[in-house]
């Protein structure tokens, strides 16, 4: 049985902050701006791209404090038009500049139950960018998949990460579900209880009873956790409610 997959460091993430970065501009070009982006209700191209580049600035204003206190830091507020092109790229290379230079191990608050450093951040940005420039592909014509072992992490943080910080409210069915990459091989057991959720650890010789199945390209299988496509386009087997379960009640950006 595949383990769940060790988690990268700053270099995978930096690659993959770039490679999508680069494809995100490409795709961003003036004349898509206004176009709506296909699952965000009332948001365009433009608007997608100016929280992204604030998202951006608040990111490298808070990780070089090298502090874990709380920041209260405002986000910035973007132009309007096409002046959003040169305000996002400028808060892109800024931000790779930043990273490029920093200690992933510098103290840096963050609001899951993770190590207070600055690699939180380079992961979140990395996965952030990934799912954003999928966003705007998906309006601007044909996305390209989600980098496989980038989106295999991206699961796994959705699982360690975002959904302990931000899951509120029972569970019901309850239960444990399966999902497998079978691109990457990765494995993921995620067990729900009445109150809370567990990733466990699937190295063992025994495995426990599973209630739902999920198995798709670590692509598909982070687009449809994070609602961006149907279950159906993956394959599953079981308890289909518990597999939405594991969707976040809103999708993942900079904030739990």
């Amino acid at each position: 049985m595949s383990r769940i997959p060790v988690r990268p460091g700053k270099d995978f993430w930096l690659a993959a902050l770039r490679h999508d970065g680069v494809l995100l501009g490409e795709s961003a070009v003036g004349d898509a701006l206004e176009l709506p982006v296909p699952g965000h209700v009332d948001r365009t191209v433009g608007d997608l791209l100016g929280t992204l580049g604030a998202e951006y600035r608040w990111v490298r204003a808070h990780v070089t404090r090298g502090e874990t206190s709380r920041p209260t830091l405002p986000l910035p507020e973007p132009p309007h038009g096409l002046a959003l092109l040169d305000f996002w790229l400028d808060a892109y290379r800024d931000l790779l500049a930043t990273f490029d230079e920093l200690d992933p191990d510098l103290p840096a608050w963050n609001w899951a139950p993770q190590p207070k450093q600055a690699r939180f951040w380079m992961r979140r940005t990395a996965h952030l960018t990934a799912l954003d420039r999928w966003d705007v592909q998906l309006a601007t014509g044909a996305p390209v998949p989600l980098e496989a072992k980038a989106a295999t992490d991206g699961v796994t943080e959705l699982f360690d990460t975002i959904l302990p910080a931000r899951r509120i409210g029972r569970h019901d069915p309850t239960g444990t579900v399966r999902l497998l990459a079978t691109d990457t091989g990765a494995e993921w057991l995620v067990r729900l209880r009445e109150e809370g959720m567990a990733l466990l650890d699937n190295s063992g010789h025994t495995t426990p009873a599973v209630r739902a199945v999920a198995a798709g390209t670590a692509s598909d299988l982070l687009l449809a956790l994070t609602s961006r496509i149907s279950f159906e386009l993956v394959g599953t087997a079981g308890e289909a409610r518990l597999l939405d379960q594991l969707r976040p009640d809103r999708r993942p950006t900079l904030d739990p």
